[in-house]
């Protein structure tokens, strides 16, 4: 996968974690519902770390194909 599409795909990720983080309260997570909006956020957010700064070659080689 060449640079521009691995920032293409971090861009949508960070826009469905800043969609998601929308929905949240500022306060602490106190409802399940709640704890697990912020599990999304994180885990999109992490994606989007992943395929913006490509650890090790993971997602630039051709080991999923």
């Amino acid at each position: 996968m060449e640079f521009r599409q691995r920032l293409v795909v971090a861009c949508l990720w960070t826009a469905v974690a800043a969609v998601i983080g929308l929905t949240l309260e500022p306060a602490l997570p106190s409802t399940l519902d709640q704890v697990a909006r912020l599990f999304v956020v994180a885990l999109a957010l992490f994606l989007a770390a992943v395929y913006l700064l490509d650890p090790k070659g993971l997602i630039s080689e051709r080991g999923f194909h």
